[in-house]
């Protein structure tokens, strides 16, 4: 379970603060699939960020399976993050090593053998469905199979937890859908839970039990994915619905 307790994020530059996140209290349980909507800006990137504290928050609590993990560092920082696999928009992966290369890169850093590795790389790559391109290199890729690469990447450690930042964001509609029925089956199949950070609602009716919608820095409104889409009490949950209707 991730709990986070009055959180809070505050950035100064210029002598000037901005305010990212503003007491967020939230509760995600495991096996959930955590849809966080808003609009840009509202602060979803940071809020996901705190949870594995690529971003520290400047007042509030972070709470993983009972344990404040707030003011972790060195090894104790590395564990958690190990434990918390993250997939970004733009795939952040390396274009001089190969596919499988790429995927057991989290295992290369903490020291697994090369057998070890090779095998952990090639059982994910066939789980995500790119067996035949462990050789390959990411330029040769299309953008949903570079995706997968960097979903099977984020599974290398065997986490409990992926975050997911705007990860379909650069995919057209058909890729999008074959990226967010492969992250439903390693939730299914797995039981990993996963946090979707998203600016499209289309993503969260999908695939998500849960729904937080953040405005503001400030959570607006949450519950279940049905619930709050099928009756919606904040103004920027209509304006994300309209803009689906008003699409379809």
């Amino acid at each position: 379970m991730i709990e986070l307790r009055n959180l809070s994020k505050t950035y100064t530059e210029r002598g000037r603060e901005h305010t990212a996140l503003e007491g967020i209290d939230l509760t995600i349980d495991d096996g959930d699939i955590f849809g966080i909507i808003g609009m840009s800006g509202a602060g979803k990137s940071t809020l996901v960020r705190c949870i594995n504290l690529l971003e520290r928050p400047t007042s509030g609590t972070v709470i993983i399976d009972g344990v404040d993990v707030t003011a972790f560092s060195g090894a104790q920082l590395s564990g958690l993050r190990a434990d918390i696999g993250m997939v970004f928009q733009d795939f952040n992966l390396f274009s001089q090593r190969t596919v499988l290369e790429n995927v057991t890169f989290p295992l290369d850093i903490r020291g697994d053998t090369r057998e070890g590795r090779e095998a952990r790389g090639r059982e994910l790559l066939d789980l995500v469905g790119l067996s035949d391109k462990a050789s390959s290199y990411p330029a040769q890729l299309s953008g949903g199979q570079q995706q997968r690469v960097s979903i099977a990447r984020a599974l290398a450690n065997h986490p409990r937890v992926i975050l997911c930042d705007e990860a379909t964001s650069a995919l057209d509609s058909m890729t999008t859908n074959s990226v967010l029925k492969l992250l439903r089956q390693i939730n299914r199949d797995l039981g990993v839970t996963i946090v979707v950070i998203t600016h499209e609602i289309g993503v969260v009716e999908k695939i998500c039990n849960k729904v937080a919608v953040l405005d503001g820095s400030r959570i607006v409104e949450h519950g279940a994915t049905s619930a709050v889409l099928t009756a919606p009490e904040h103004e920027v949950t209509k304006r994300l619905l309209g803009a689906v209707r008003w699409d379809a």
